[in-house]
C-alpha cells in the first residue's frame, strides 16, 4: 500500500474513445451487441461441444478452453466500457485499474500460450495421426491446459510489478477506455526505460516464442497435408488448420503492434484502435470463424436445433 500512496493518485480518469457524447451513445449501441454475440456465440461452442459425444475429444477440449477465456477476456473490460460510455466522468479506482490490467494481461498472455498448444494439437493429429491418441491423452490435456491458464497470470505479473509502482505525481487522467498497461505507462513522472525494456522482453517472450512454434508446426503440416493423396482428406485438413491461423494472425497481429513497436512509433490513439480490436473484435470473431469454418460444429449445432424442435 505504501507504494500506491507514493504515486499521489487515488483513482483515474479514463478519456475514452471520443470526447463526444453522440459519439459515446453510438459507440455503446455498436458494442453492445458486439459483447452480446461474444458471450452467446462462445457459450453456445462450449454447450454444443459439452452435448455433443461426438466432439469429446482434445482438439475441441482446447477450443472450448479457447471460448471460455474469450468471454472471461471480453468481460474484463467490455462492460466497465460501455457503462462509461453512458456516463459523463469515467473513473476507475487505482486499484480496480491494477485488478482490471492484470485480469485482461493475464488472460491475453494464456491466449497467446493456448494457440501455440492448439497448433501443437493439430501438429501430432496431422504429422503423426497412428500415435495422436497416445500422445494427446486427456491427462495431457488436463494439465497442458492447467498449466497454460497459470503461466497466463504468473507472467503477467511482471507486467505489473513494472508499471504499478512507478510514481505518477498526481497525473491520473488515461488517454484510453480501458487500463491499458502502455496507456498507464506514459504518465508516469519518471525514467520508464527499464519498465519499457521489461515490457518488451516479456512481450518476445509470450508473443515470438509461441508464435515461432506455430510456425514451425506450420511448416510441418503444410508438408503433411500436401502429401495426403485424398482430395477430401487434404480439404478437411486445410478447413481445419485455416481456422486456427485466421485467428492467430487476427490476435497475433495486433497484439505485436501494441507491445513489440516502439512507442514512439505508435499514437495513443492507435493504442486504442488495437487494443479495441483484440480485446472486444478478436473474442466475437473466434467463435464465428471456427463455428462457420467446422462442419462437425455445424452439424452438432444443426443436430441440436432439430432435436429441440422436434421436442416442441
Amino acid at each position: 500500500m505504501g507504494s500506491w500512496n507514493q504515486t499521489g493518485v487515488t483513482e483515474f480518469i479514463l478519456l475514452g474513445l471520443s470526447d463526444h457524447p453522440e459519439a459515446e451513445i453510438v459507440l455503446f449501441v455498436v458494442f453492445l451487441p458486439v459483447y452480446l454475440i461474444t458471450l452467446g456465440a462462445n457459450m453456445l461452442i462450449i454447450v454444443v461441444v459439452w452435448v455433443d459425444q461426438r466432439l469429446h475429444n482434445p482438439m475441441y477440449f482446447f477450443l472450448c478452453n479457447l471460448s471460455f477465456l474469450d468471454i472471461c477476456y471480453s468481460s474484463a473490460n467490455i462492460p466497465k466500457s460501455l457503462k462509461d460510455f453512458l456516463s459523463e466522468r469515467k473513473t476507475i479506482s487505482f486499484g480496480g485499474c491494477v485488478a482490471q490490467m492484470y485480469i485482461a494481461l493475464s488472460l491475453g498472455v494464456a491466449e497467446c500460450l493456448f494457440l501455440a498448444v492448439m497448433a501443437c494439437d493439430r501438429y501430432v493429429a496431422i504429422c503423426h495421426p497412428l500415435s495422436y491418441t497416445t500422445i494427446i491423452t486427456w491427462a495431457v490435456c488436463m494439465r497442458t491446459a492447467v498449466s497454460t491458464w497459470i503461466g497466463g497470470f504468473l507472467l503477467s505479473v511482471v507486467y505489473v510489478a513494472f508499471t504499478v509502482p512507478l510514481p505518477f505525481c498526481g497525473h491520473n487522467r488515461i488517454n484510453h477506455f480501458t487500463c491499458e498497461v502502455t496507456a498507464v505507462l506514459r504518465l508516469a513522472c519518471t525514467d520508464i526505460r527499464i519498465s519499457e525494456i521489461a515490457i518488451f522482453v516479456m512481450a518476445v517472450l509470450v508473443l515470438i516464442i509461441p508464435l515461432s512454434l506455430i510456425f514451425l508446426t506450420y511448416v510441418h503440416i503444410i508438408a503433411a497435408i500436401l502429401r495426403i493423396r485424398s482430395a477430401d482428406g487434404r480439404r478437411k485438413a486445410f478447413s481445419t488448420c485455416t481456422s486456427h491461423l485466421i485467428v492467430v494472425t487476427i490476435f497475433y497481429g495486433t497484439a505485436m503492434v501494441m507491445y513489440l513497436t516502439p512507442r514512439a512509433m505508435v499514437s495513443a490513439e492507435k493504442d486504442k484502435f488495437f487494443s479495441l480490436f483484440y480485446g472486444a473484435i478478436a473474442p466475437m470473431l473466434n467463435p464465428l470463424i471456427y463455428t462457420l469454418r467446422n462442419k462437425e460444429v455445424k452439424g452438432s449445432l444443426r443436430k441440436i436445433i432439430n432435436r429441440n424442435k422436434a421436442s416442441l
